[in-house]
C-alpha cells in the first residue's frame, strides 16, 4: 500500500490529499485529511464518506461535513470510494471496509492510540457508513465505536412520504437513478450491505448518531433506521435540524453551510460520549499529540 509522505497542515482549513492503494481495489483512491484546529485535543479517528447518490461526489465535495467533524476534534480521513455505474455494489462497500482496516493499522503513526474509531457519511456515504458498520461487526474487524449517519440512503423503494413530498414536481428522482446504477443485479436489493435499512441483524452495532432535517427528503428512512437500531438494542442519538438545509444536495455545495453550526452541537455531544467510553480510568483530560503523516 502506498500513500504520500507529505505532512498535514497545522490548522483548519487544514487538509492533506493523497492517493491510497488498498487490497482488492483495482485503482488508487483519493484520501483527504481534515484535522482539528490548533489547541483542540483529538477526540476521534473518523473515516468519512461523501454524498453523491453512489454515482458522483468526491472527498473535496464532502469538506463541509468533514470540517464540522474536524472542528470538534476528529482526525478525519475522507475517502473517494469507487463510484457506480462503472464500479457497482459491492465494490464501494469493500473499499470502505478495506480503508477502515488500513486506518486501524495507522493508529501509531497518527498518534491516535486510544481514540475511538468511527464511521461518518452523508446520503450515499451514509449508506456506506451503515453498511461498513454491519460488515465490520459481521467480520469481527475492525472494532468500531460509533457511526454518524446524515440523511442516509437506506431504502431502495424510495417511496417514503418525505421523498414523495420532495419529488412532487420533479421529473426524475436522483436517488432512484442512483440506486439503479449502484445495484447491478436485482438480487442485490436483498443484501443487507446494499440496503442497510432492510438488514435483519442489527444487534451489536456501535452507537449511532442519526441526523436529518425538516426539509430532508431522506428524513423518513433516517427515522425508520433509528427506530430499528433502538429495537435491536443499539444506543441511538437522533437529531432533526430545523430551518432550511437543502439536504442532501447542499452537502456538496462549496458555499458556507447555514446548517453547520446546528449540526456541530450534535456532533460534539456524540464524539465526546464516544471518547469517554474509550478512556481508561483516570484518563480524563488527556491530550494527544497532533498526527504525523500516515504511511502505507
Amino acid at each position: 500500500m502506498q500513500t504520500s509522505s507529505a505532512s498535514p497542515a497545522a490548522a483548519l482549513p487544514s487538509v492533506r490529499e493523497e492517493r491510497l492503494s488498498l487490497p482488492g481495489v483495482d485503482h488508487a483512491l483519493a484520501l483527504r485529511w481534515s484535522l482539528p484546529p490548533p489547541g483542540v485535543a483529538p477526540t476521534a479517528l473518523v473515516l468519512h464518506l461523501h454524498a453523491g447518490a453512489f454515482v458522483a461526489g468526491s472527498p473535496r465535495e464532502g469538506e463541509r461535513v468533514a470540517g464540522v467533524l474536524a472542528a470538534e476534534g476528529a482526525l478525519v480521513a475522507s475517502l473517494g470510494y469507487p463510484l457506480a455505474p462503472r464500479r457497482p455494489f459491492p465494490q464501494a462497500l469493500e473499499a470502505v471496509h478495506a480503508a477502515l482496516l488500513w486506518l486501524q493499522r495507522q493508529r501509531k503513526r497518527l498518534h491516535a492510540d486510544g481514540l475511538p474509531l468511527l464511521l461518518a457519511g452523508e446520503e450515499a456515504g451514509g449508506n456506506l457508513a451503515a453498511a461498513a458498520a454491519l460488515a465490520a461487526h459481521d467480520r469481527g474487524a475492525p472494532p468500531l465505536h460509533g457511526q454518524i449517519l446524515l440523511s442516509p440512503m437506506l431504502d431502495v423503494c424510495t417511496g417514503t412520504a418525505s421523498l414523495r413530498d420532495a419529488q412532487a414536481h420533479a421529473v426524475q428522482c436522483p436517488w432512484s437513478d442512483g440506486w439503479r446504477q449502484y445495484l447491478a443485479s436485482a438480487s442485490d436489493v436483498l443484501h443487507p450491505y446494499a440496503a442497510p435499512g432492510r438488514a435483519l441483524r442489527l444487534a451489536g452495532l456501535p452507537p449511532a448518531l442519526l441526523v436529518s432535517a425538516a426539509d430532508d427528503p431522506l428524513r423518513d428512512e433516517t427515522y425508520a433506521y433509528a427506530a430499528r437500531l433502538r429495537e435491536a438494542g443499539v444506543a441511538v442519538s437522533q437529531a432533526l435540524l430545523d430551518g432550511t438545509t437543502g439536504w442532501p444536495a447542499s452537502y456538496r455545495d462549496p458555499a458556507p453551510a447555514p446548517w453547520a453550526q446546528a449540526l456541530q452541537a450534535h456532533v460534539r455531544t456524540f464524539l465526546q460520549a464516544c471518547r469517554r467510553a474509550c478512556e481508561p480510568p483516570g484518563a480524563a483530560g488527556h491530550r494527544l499529540p497532533r498526527p504525523a503523516a500516515a504511511q502505507g
